[in-house]
């Protein structure tokens, strides 16, 4: 990073701070509680800006992010988010992907708990335009979920061979943890990610309907 306002470049500072405004919000609406979650943009075509490790999100400051190479390590000191990896995936397969954002909301999290399934398909409903790709609720928008591990590495592998088959994915869920979800700009992603809570609280009350 060159030198600007202690060491952080403005590119970095502006995109810190846009992130920051980010854990703020998302933290009132519940998404990522105590230091759960994590969200990264990209800096240049081999860096990501990325959430520190154990930074409460609804906390965060511009003091809180480190920029880190494709392969997850830091470029500069620091130590990045558990999951950094899967977040970094993303912008080496996907040139176009330049934010994401991975939240703990209750509904992917009790939905994924509840079902056994390895995907949600969500069918008719308005919503699914808010997606890139989609434009009428006359089409099936499939999330897959993966089960969860510690083991990230392995996730980010199962991760990439799901993509290899489903390139236009977009978003995924980790079964009982959260969901991550992707976009060219930051304000695609958040628009993306409410629209799956939406989805996902309205399968939590079809399965209530249905008892």
């Amino acid at each position: 990073m060159s030198t600007e306002e202690g060491g952080l470049n403005s590119d970095f500072l502006a995109k810190a701070r846009a992130l920051a405004a980010t854990g703020r919000e998302l933290h009132a609406r519940g998404w990522v509680p105590a230091t759960s979650g994590n969200f990264s943009m990209r800096l240049s075509d081999n860096s990501v800006l990325v959430t520190a490790s154990g930074r409460h999100k609804g906390r965060l400051d511009e003091q809180d992010f480190l920029a880190v190479d494709l392969a997850g390590r830091p470029i500069d000191g620091g130590k990045p988010s558990a999951e950094t990896l899967l977040h970094t995936q993303l912008y080496a397969r996907f040139p176009e992907v330049n934010a994401a954002l991975h939240c703990h909301t209750p509904a992917s999290t009790v939905l994924t708990m509840h079902r056994p399934d390895s995907e949600l398909t969500f069918e008719g409903y308005e919503l699914q335009k808010a997606f890139a790709g989609f434009s009428s609720h006359e089409s099936t928008l499939s999330i897959p979920v993966f089960d969860n591990t510690q083991d990230i590495a392995a996730l980010a592998a199962d991760v990439d061979r799901y993509f290899d088959r489903v390139p236009d994915c977009p978003a995924y869920v980790i079964r009982g943890h959260g969901v991550y979800c992707w976009g060219d700009s930051l304000d695609a992603c958040h628009r993306e990610l409410e629209a799956l809570d939406f989805l996902f609280q309205c399968a939590l009350e079809m399965e209530r309907l249905r008892r």
